[in-house]
């Protein structure tokens, strides 16, 4: 009985296309181009060479004159010949000096050649033997063989090298010689660079969504008995560095199976079908494996929303790679064996029929930290950093909210070479404290300011803190400084104790009071005002235009959105020129309301703003204690200072 090769067996519930054929069935290539024909490449190499070979005697043979017998014997008796070489009758030489052409005066020739008669009788060896002429038996004009190789084939297979280099670079629109409508995806086998759960921390939510599909790639026939269906796609949205990547990695590692990466930009090439090709070979090669993972990270590259202005309908390059993702998802061939994990930061512009389900069944948010996420981040990050004992990574994770995990192991490395300059054996509270300063504040500048350029900038971050201390709600102020940082000539650092997901109105407005607070300062010291408050007038006109156009906070304009969400520079189409002209006015309103109530704060409490100034004209930088003692201000107590209603 013949014995037959049992073909590996996949776990129960799977359902695997694209594997080898069994014995006796008939194999089907994965591509169905071929590589064209070499003969084509195999003659025009050889033509090439003959033409170059042909080329080269003619250009590089010097030129020989043709001498008669008689002439010969004079050219010898009169001393003219120094070499001969003879080859049976026919006799090769050089001139002592080179002799002119009878036919061209101006062109000279060394060497000649001639035919000695068969039934001469001349003693033609006395003959040169007595003028001095040197009897040899090499040709004057054969140059050595490499010179013969290097001159005769060389440029050639330069050339043919050249071609055959490009053309492998080029390769054919549809994968042909040079792969390049192979897919250029990375494969990450589970046995290296294994990442696990155990290295995500601080999003557990997205975290615990994920765990499901892990068991769905461990024990399909779990779900399967039951009727249920294997995702066949994890949409993963949310801010840079929320940890996206390292979740899709994660999900690999703990289900064991093989993980093909793959960015989405580079699917498009400037050839037309390329994207597509590099899809279906990405998702073959999955297939071959399966159970496997592909990650296409940036999915908004190609999956934006069809049909947009810049758009050249079915052939355009982006739309037909996207097609055929979507036809590889949920398409007649199926994909079952390969779960699709993408990651996106606009999840808004994606097209509706990709992030449909049976295609991307899954959407997971994944959102920014809270703080008791960005201690276990911490945790993680610091677990081969020496920490002192007075490095209380609580306190940390209190004082950056928003940092998302990027941020946080941005800070740890920060911190650990600010140690490392400063010669410390581990990383100590006051090395995490300058490398937040860094992040966040910018690097400090060397520059020399005038004394009253350095009063005037004092004044400007004393009214920005001592407005943060006084007004109800406001964000605690960390950190003074007026030495310059990045492009600000000072700095005012604030932050919640607690992480905040809501705000009010009255929030939003002391925000406004506290970001003017530096320009209504200059006004009530100097009388005049500078360009120190540039960026400040920014926050505060985003601030603004948001709380009327986005947020409903205008009784004016009423509970409606004017701006778009999206674009937040231009308005919606339908909003007509009246509304935006409210808006405009409203925005204008209060501003003005929370300007005027920073000027009144900072002339009732003149005598704090003048501590606080004379405090950083003596120290430069003031931490959360000192400021607060020189203000003369407890740390819990506020003013109940009312704004507009």
């Amino acid at each position: 009985m013949t014995s037959r090769t049992t073909p590996e067996k996949k776990p129960p519930g799977w359902k695997v296309e694209g594997v080898p054929p069994a014995e006796g069935e008939k194999s089907q290539p994965l591509n169905p181009l071929r590589r064209p024909t070499n003969r084509r490449v195999l003659i025009l190499a050889l033509v090439l060479l003959a033409a170059n070979w042909f080329l080269t005697s003619l250009l590089f043979t010097p030129t020989r004159l043709e001498l008669s017998y008689t002439e010969f014997l004079d050219a010898v008796e009169t001393e003219k010949v120094e070499t001969v070489f003879s080859q049976g009758d026919s006799i090769q030489g050089r001139f002592l000096n080179a002799q002119p052409v009878p036919d061209d005066p101006e062109q000279t020739a060394e060497l000649f050649s001639t035919v000695r008669p068969s039934w001469a009788d001349d003693s033609l060896v006395e003959m040169l033997r007595a003028n001095n002429v040197e009897i040899s038996a090499v040709d004057p004009e054969q140059r050595p063989i490499w010179q013969q190789l290097l001159f005769g084939f060389g440029p050639t297979i330069l050339l043919i090298w050249i071609f055959v280099a490009m053309w492998r670079r080029a390769g054919s629109a549809l994968g042909g010689i040079g792969g390049l409508g192979r897919s250029r995806a990375k494969r990450f086998e589970a046995t290296t660079q294994r990442t696990t759960f155990d290295d995500v921390a601080g999003i557990d939510d997205a975290k615990a969504e994920l765990t499901e599909i892990v068991d769905f790639l461990k024990n399909p026939g779990k779900y399967t008995r039951l009727g249920g269906a294997i995702p066949k796609g994890v949409l993963l949205s949310g801010p840079p560095g929320t940890g996206k990547t390292l979740l899709a990695r994660a999900v690999a590692g703990e289900a064991n199976v093989p993980f093909f990466s793959m960015s989405a930009s580079e699917f498009i090439e400037m050839v037309v079908g390329v994207g597509a090709s590099r899809v279906r070979d990405l998702f073959e090669e999955a297939k071959k494996v399966a159970p496997a993972i592909i990650f296409i990270d940036e999915l908004d590259a190609i999956g934006r929303t069809r049909g947009g202005g810049v758009s050249l309908g079915g052939h355009d390059e982006r739309e037909q790679t996207l097609n055929q993702i979507l036809t590889e998802m949920d398409g007649f061939t199926g994909s079952e064996g390969v779960i699709v994990i993408a990651a996106t930061n606009r999840p808004e512009v994606l097209d509706s029929a990709l992030i449909r389900p049976g295609r991307f069944d899954r959407q997971v948010a994944v959102s920014p930290p809270d703080q008791r996420g960005r201690l276990y981040i911490l945790q993680i990050h610091t677990r081969n950093v020496p920490l002192n004992a007075d490095a209380d990574l609580a306190s940390i994770a209190s004082s950056t909210p928003g940092m998302v995990g990027a941020d946080l192991r941005n800070l740890v490395n920060e911190a650990a070479l600010m140690a490392a300059r400063r010669n410390h054996e581990d990383v100590t509270m006051a090395d995490f404290a300058d490398a937040l300063e860094k992040i966040v504040l910018g690097t400090e500048r060397q520059i020399m300011m005038s004394d009253t350029e350095k009063e005037r900038t004092a004044f400007h971050e004393a009214g920005h803190a001592l407005l943060g201390m006084l007004l109800p709600g406001a964000d605690p102020v960390r950190k003074i400084s007026i030495i310059p940082r990045g492009r600000a000539l000072g700095v005012t650092f604030q932050s919640p104790d607690a992480d905040r997901y809501a705000y009010d109105r009255g929030y939003l407005e002391g925000r406004i009071v506290g970001a003017l607070g530096g320009r209504a300062a200059e006004d009530v010291v100097f009388g005049t005002i500078t360009t120190g408050a540039e960026n400040d007038l920014v926050q505060v006109t985003r601030i603004a235009r948001s709380m009327v156009g986005k947020w409903g906070m205008s009784d004016a304009i009423g509970p409606i959105t004017v701006i778009d969400e999206n674009r937040e520079a231009f308005m919606r189409p339908e909003v007509g020129e009246k509304t935006q002209e409210i808006m405009d006015d409203e925005v204008r309103r209060i501003v003005d309301e929370c300007y005027q109530r920073a000027v009144t704060v900072l002339k009732e409490h003149r005598s704090q703003l003048d501590a606080l100034a004379a405090a950083l004209l003596d120290k430069e930088t003031l931490d959360e204690a000192e400021a607060y003692q020189v203000a003369g201000i407890p740390r819990k107590e506020v003013v109940d200072v009312k704004l507009s209603s």
